[in-house]
């Protein structure tokens, strides 16, 4: 079945445009409630990010529910993996997150989580999407449902990441900069990392509905790089609006992508024995990365863009680790989807365990050259309908000389084409990417 309004990361589109209306998000509640109501539990957990269309989002998501005879706990501004994480020990028969996570705030967009705090099974989503063509009635009035605010929920979330570290590690000698992107990580990320001892800086914490992710956080470390060098910091922490991508940097002010964290955690967990499975990346995942797991004897696999498919290939080939150079990075060893805050703690143990530098340990990977370059398009295009692209590729590809990747597709939530190439000669990649980005507008820019 196509799915008519999921998409590989729940629902997302800009604010008032359908599906993203007060009308479409009350149907959207009341269609979860239908399918939630057989489930044994009796509320769903309702959460959000900062933008200011949150706080009509989550009226319209609680009419429905109510109205379907579902009850709600609203937890306010909490990160998408604080949900994930309180929808299973809240025994909650679900989580909804009101997010459009990197997205400026003029998106927004929801997205689920089962009892066990990960993604709805496809089905699922099939489920509500039916009732979502149906015509919405309400229960008795006996029988709907109750709304209740649950005042300590960023607190029980701050514990369980403290946790996922021993209690026995000290970070008193570290300066670190937190940047929370204007998210939902802002009441929440800096309390963490003080609370293990850090020195905290933080970055991006003053939220006002609109400044999320604006100049900041993991989609945008130049203001994060300047002062952790300006500050003489141990590193810093980029996280994004909702909170589960993470980007880092170095003492030198040198940015640390995802690729090259899940690199850092592998090694780590393979040190310890630790190590499960293989490592799985994505279509985007760098090939240095591929060469310095082989190195370590490990594996990597790659899924198509998505931590929905990260996942998935996860629980196929039974591993514990993977993740996407954009931050995504899932640690299933301690947690049940990506956690930027967690993802980080991972990194400062193993500069604990090793005696070394965020920059010493990245060390170990050396990244091609990766050129990234987005096209605008009117909708989702089938590329094999524009053969001047594909000779464009083919070209592409002769030049490389089997010494790179050419990777266009298109984007899950945004109306983009990724054009990316990789390569060892960097000049060559930034040339040939531009010349692929160029024939791709040509021939099917909006």
């Amino acid at each position: 079945m196509t799915k008519k309004y999921f998409g590989t990361d729940g629902i997302r589109g800009e604010v008032g445009k359908p599906p993203i209306t007060a009308d479409f998000l009350l149907k959207l509640g009341w269609a979860a409630g239908k399918v939630f109501a057989n489930g044994g539990h009796d509320f769903v957990l309702v959460g959000k990010d900062t933008r200011i269309s949150g706080y009509m989002f989550e009226s319209a998501l609680e009419a429905g529910l109510t109205a379907a005879g579902m009850g709600t706990r609203l937890l306010g501004p909490m990160p998408t993996p604080g949900i994930a994480y309180l929808t299973r020990t809240l025994r909650a028969q679900a989580g909804i997150v009101i997010s459009a996570s990197h997205n400026p705030y003029y998106d927004n967009g929801v997205k689920f989580f089962s009892v066990d705090g990960t993604k709805l099974a496809d089905e699922v989503e099939e489920k509500i999407e039916y009732y979502l063509d149906a015509p919405i009635s309400t229960v008795s009035s006996a029988k709907l449902g109750k709304a209740k605010r649950i005042a300590d929920a960023s607190g029980r979330y701050i514990e369980y990441c403290k946790a996922s570290i021993p209690t026995r590690l000290d970070f008193a000698h570290l300066k670190i900069v937190v940047d929370c992107a204007n998210g939902a990580t802002y009441h929440i990320a800096p309390h963490v990392f003080s609370e293990i001892g850090a020195e905290v800086i933080a970055l991006g914490v003053m939220p006002d509905g609109v400044n999320i992710n604006e100049n900041c956080g993991a989609t945008n470390t130049a203001q994060l790089v300047a002062c952790v060098i300006a500050e003489q910091a141990d590193l810093g922490i980029a996280l994004d609006g909702d909170g589960d991508r993470l980007i880092m940097v170095d003492h030198k002010g040198e940015v640390v992508d995802g690729d090259e964290l899940i690199y850092i955690i592998a090694k780590s967990r393979l040190s310890e024995g630790k190590m499960q499975g293989p490592v799985i990346g994505t279509l985007m995942t760098n090939l240095g990365m591929e060469h310095a797991l082989t190195t370590l004897g490990i594996d990597l696999l790659r899924a198509n863009v998505g931590d929905r498919y990260v996942m998935e290939m996860l629980n196929e080939h039974n591993g514990i680790l993977g993740g996407e150079n954009s931050g995504h990075i899932i640690c299933l060893d301690k947690t049940t989807t990506g956690d930027g805050i967690i993802a980080a703690l991972q990194i400062l143990a193993e500069m604990h365990y090793s005696g070394k530098t965020l920059h010493e340990l990245k060390s170990g990977m050396q990244k091609y050259p990766q050129v990234l370059i987005n096209v605008k398009v009117a909708k989702k295009v089938n590329l094999d309908d524009y053969p001047s692209v594909q000779s464009a590729v083919n070209a592409v590809e002769s030049k490389l000389a089997n010494k790179g990747r050419v990777l266009l597709r298109s984007s899950g939530t945004e109306p983009l084409l990724r054009v990316m190439v990789e390569g060892e000669n960097k000049d060559l990649v930034q040339s040939c990417a531009e010349q692929l980005a160029n024939e791709v507008h040509i021939a099917i820019g909006a």
